[in-house]
């Protein structure tokens, strides 16, 4: 699962059983689900993991979110080209299961997963995964001409306030812009072949970001795969600065934990969230991992754009000036950034996992904010949230195509299909953390 890098050949499998003529129910399939043990199963085949998980190109957590499940649907979802990875998946194999077992694990609704699956089967057929090259080709002519733009101001009419506003405007939209770029080189959606998307996901989130490709991957997959879920969802991990959704603030209450004020967590946000977390948590995180993991070359690509950057800028507000330009920079593309991916996600379901269908997970922890040309274009098309994360490697300018299908089959099984306006969106954010913040005291106080 995950595409954090392009395999060359095929590893050796987790251990025992390489013959795959096992038979298995899902009961002991379920009880593989550790750290140093892990099975998990895809189209009824069971395989052995444990050891292939260090090596998973989309990073070993995301692979392990699913050990003793049913990870057909991710799989399916993550994997632009099926057959090549396929092939990597032949020597974990270790049997099936056996013909009295049901192809999903026990929790799941059979008919949803069944309907999930057509339903995936109708958007292929219909092309909904073929990429028009022209839409990716002007969106990344866009990027560049803001960047250019931004040096003409400067060189054209000097450094004084109007034109640095003007600079900080272009530069902004700019990095914002490349952030969705990037989102979509990530996913595998544009390029047929992954390792094209691969080597542009590098360049435009290390050389026009100055961020880390594979740090991304191993880090945003984890979200897709279960998203909004305790312990696996590394973007509901808040290190103890916020409380979420109906389940945590009630357990930091009865266990008197105070990290910080939650009740009144609705308004520290403003000062905590939006403005630091780019400029501060991010890129420190990111510096963090590449020299941690000697991630060379995403450090190599994170280089050139800050070499490019101050060869560009230190002529005209010197070293330290350029520094601040950046930072402000980073500051305004920051709140652009949380108030997009969390409106769509924070004011949704937050819990630990409850192992349900991908249908169902998806819809639950995810919605939809309003389609308009100016919708799209400021979220990256991630306004169809919905789409997004049920078919992760579509590209995103056939997500609406998608959206009247995905309600139709979310309408017959009753899974609620949320859109909400921009404004809602936002404004949801703020009073579901003014919710989880009265859970707190109410269980701090009273329980």
């Amino acid at each position: 699962m995950g595409g954090g890098g392009q395999q060359k050949e095929p590893g050796a499998g987790g251990g025992r059983g390489s013959s795959g003529g096992g038979v298995y129910t899902w009961e002991e399939v379920q009880k593989h689900c550790h750290r140093t043990d892990k099975w998990l199963v895809i189209n009824r085949k069971v395989y052995n993991i444990t050891e292939w998980a260090k090596r998973h190109p989309g990073g070993i957590r995301v692979i392990s979110h699913y050990a003793g499940e049913d990870a057909t649907d991710a799989f399916d979802a993550f994997h632009p080209e099926p057959d090549f990875v396929r092939k990597f998946l032949k020597p974990l194999l270790i049997g099936e299961l056996s013909p009295s077992e049901p192809s999903q694990d026990h929790p799941k609704n059979a008919v949803i997963v069944q309907d999930f699956r057509d339903l995936r089967d109708r958007v292929e057929k219909e092309g909904l995964f073929h990429t028009d090259p022209l839409f990716f080709s002007l969106y990344l002519g866009h990027i560049l001409l803001l960047e250019v733009l931004a040096m003409l101001v400067l060189r054209t009419w000097g450094t004084g306030w109007m034109q640095t506003i003007v600079c900080v405007v272009f530069l902004t939209i700019c990095q914002s812009q490349a952030g969705w770029l990037q989102h979509d080189f990530g996913h595998l959606s544009v390029f047929k072949k992954s390792r094209w998307n691969h080597l542009l996901h590098k360049f435009v989130i290390g050389h026009l970001k100055g961020a880390s490709a594979n740090w991304w991957n191993h880090r945003h997959f984890q979200h897709h795969a279960k998203p909004n879920i305790f312990s696996k969802d590394p973007d509901v991990n808040m290190l103890h600065t916020l409380v979420l959704g109906k389940t945590q603030p009630v357990e930091y209450g009865i266990k008197k934990l105070k990290y910080l004020p939650y009740n009144h967590q609705h308004q520290y946000f403003f000062f905590i969230g939006p403005p630091l977390l780019i400029p501060v948590y991010f890129n420190i995180q990111i510096m963090y991992t590449m020299l941690s993991r000697r991630d060379w070359v995403d450090l190599a690509w994170a280089a050139t754009y800050y070499l490019r950057y101050f060869y560009c800028y230190v002529p005209y507000y010197g070293f330290l000036g350029s520094i601040a330009l950046v930072t402000f920079v980073r500051f305004l593309e920051s709140h652009w950034f949380v108030w997009v991916t969390q409106m769509n996600h924070l004011p949704m379901n937050i819990d630990y996992d409850k192992n349900q269908d991908w249908l169902t997970m998806q819809l639950i922890s995810t919605c939809n904010i309003e389609q308009s040309a100016f919708n799209d274009w400021f979220s990256g098309h991630l306004n169809f949230q919905i789409e997004h994360h049920l078919f992760p490697t579509m590209p995103r300018h056939n997500y609406w195509r998608a959206a009247p299908m995905v309600r139709d089959v979310c309408k017959k099984h009753g899974v609620p299909y949320q859109v909400k306006s921009l404004w809602r969106g936002c404004a949801d954010v703020v009073s579901s953390l003014k919710m989880s913040g009265e859970l707190w005291l109410d269980a701090y106080l009273n329980k």
